[in-house]
């Protein structure tokens, strides 16, 4: 597609063809046990965070106490069931992605938001440090107006805390849960299978308190 760059979101029109088969990943989180994919437990909630490499994220997120599952994948562009290679290309419209299946009683999605914002830079576009490109952007993919809601405030709370350390605004899409593409075997729970495996620490280093972002505040 001459002229196109991966910083830039590509169109349905243009969007790579994809595959009608999902690729295949294992039952079990390599770490937890648990169900890598649905059906989850009775009373379970999911969340969906794409916050650039989202090998060091998924990490980040399975270490959380109340989370059941956690599994990477492909949301928020055009091509069925894309591979990783394409996905790279930026031409599918995806951001890496992780999924977060956890249990509401005992972590809250304001928690896990927190945990979001505080592990990347939030202002930084179609990138993340080094990693440049739309597959790297920022998103929370929202699973309810409950869930909307929450983000949008936290959003903007954080957004001012953010200002006050000199950062720029957020550029952070808060859109609706589409179709989660899992990746591919070797994508999932990657820093366990290998512990010296590339993981940037891309974090502002600005706390968000979680008491911004009750829902009665």
């Amino acid at each position: 597609m001459f002229g196109f760059r991966k910083t830039q979101m590509v169109s349905a029109e243009d969007a790579l063809p994809g595959r009608d088969t999902p690729v295949p990943v294992p039952e079990r989180h390599a770490v937890l046990g648990t169900p890598l994919t649905p059906p989850y437990p009775e009373g379970s909630e999911i969340a969906e965070f794409a916050l650039g490499c989202f090998w060091g994220e998924e990490r980040t997120f399975w270490q959380v106490a109340g989370v059941i599952t956690t599994a990477v994948g492909y949301e928020g562009g055009f091509t069925p069931n894309p591979a990783y290679e394409e996905v790279c290309t930026g031409r599918t419209g995806h951001a890496e992605t992780v999924r977060v299946v956890f249990n509401p009683s005992q972590v809250s999605y304001q928690q896990l938001l927190k945990v979001f914002w505080e592990s990347h830079d939030p202002t930084q576009g179609m990138r993340q440090g080094n990693d440049t490109g739309s597959q790297y952007r920022s998103v929370i993919f929202y699973q309810s107006e409950a869930q909307r809601e929450a983000a949008e405030r936290s959003a903007t709370e954080y957004g001012k805390k953010l200002a006050e350390h000199g950062y720029g605004q957020i550029t952070t899409e808060i859109v609706p849960a589409g179709e989660f593409y899992f990746a591919e075997d070797y994508h999932q729970q990657y820093l366990y299978k290998v512990p010296n495996g590339y993981c940037p620490d891309h974090s502002t280093g600005v706390s968000c308190p979680v008491g911004l972002l009750k829902a009665d505040d």
